[in-house]
């Protein structure tokens, strides 16, 4: 299934809507004309796939294959890619020298260090293991933009949680002044569909986009959950599962910065409150938490 280019330019603005936000329609009309597609390299480091996985799962009004297929060139993508092995490696180092300066890296999970890097790799180049680590550091440079995309690659998330010998770090921890851009940290357990998508279309429209102080796009992260919360004023329950405010069963809403009660999940039909859980902040650099939520022994 393909979409035309109206029915893209829908999709765009139904998600800028949904944040309230402003959008320069006449650059958006000039990059969906524009005959180049801007290039993309997906690596995946230490993680569960979830945010690849998320991100797939766009589909109101659309899917993520027409947005692929329409404006966005996928050079490298180990999870969507058919080359594998060779081919696949020789993919991306053609596409990192082809696109040198010009393409977005798109990183996803953590990066492994301990073992002598050895606990992730993901490919051989010129029959030598190249792992996550290695790659980040080798391509990272080379991007125009680095998005960090999920908590793990953001803030090391689960994949760094102690105990842990493998000594992941996040993106923006190793490459430091590395890029000819600021890292961008899609934060997130996973990284919501919609905030991945359309901040590469933002990168593709107007460059890196106002950042807050933890490197994630301001208009996503700079309101709490507890702020907005339509349950913020009720009573409060000391169990999961009844409704009511969970400030006294551990909630991070209070402290979380997401976009989870404006955008959503599984197209838009509800969140964790919404669903009688409380924020369990995997937004936060700080997540994941030990233990997660506080419950009350209490009635």
């Amino acid at each position: 299934m393909r979409i035309n280019r109206r029915d893209f330019l829908k999709w765009s603005v139904a998600a800028v809507a949904a944040l309230k936000l402003e959008m320069d329609m006449d650059k958006l009309n000039t990059v969906m004309a524009a005959d180049t597609d801007p290039p993309v390299i997906w690596l995946l480091g230490s993680g569960c796939s979830g945010c690849s996985i998320s991100t797939l799962n766009v589909t109101n009004p659309t899917t993520i294959e027409d947005v692929l297929q329409n404006k966005i060139s996928m050079k490298y993508d180990s999870t969507l890619m058919a080359a594998s092995g060779e081919s696949a490696m020789q993919a991306l180092e053609n596409a990192a020298n082809q696109y040198n300066g010009q393409f977005i890296l798109v990183i996803e999970g953590a990066i492994p260090g301990g073992a002598s890097k050895n606990y992730c790799i993901i490919g051989e180049q010129n029959g030598v293991p190249l792992t996550m680590y290695d790659a980040v550091l080798k391509y990272g440079p080379k991007a125009k933009y680095v998005v960090a995309a999920g908590t793990c690659a953001s803030f090391g998330g689960v994949a760094a949680a102690a105990p842990n010998s493998t000594g992941c770090v996040s993106v923006k921890s190793l490459l430091g002044s590395q890029t000819a851009n600021p890292v961008v940290n899609l934060a997130g357990c996973p990284v919501n569909a919609t905030v991945m998508v359309q901040t590469l279309l933002d990168l593709i429209l107007t460059g890196v986009p106002s950042l807050d102080n933890n490197s994630r796009p301001s208009k996503y992260f700079g309101t709490t959950i507890h702020s907005v919360c339509p349950r913020k004023g009720q009573t409060q329950v000391t169990q999961p599962g009844i409704y009511g405010c969970y400030k006294n069963v551990g909630c991070k809403g209070p402290g979380n910065q997401s976009p989870c009660p404006s955008l959503k999940w599984n197209n838009q039909q509800g969140w964790c409150i919404q669903s009688d859980y409380p924020c369990i902040g995997c937004t936060a650099p700080a997540f994941p938490l030990n233990p997660l939520i506080t419950v009350s022994s209490g009635s």
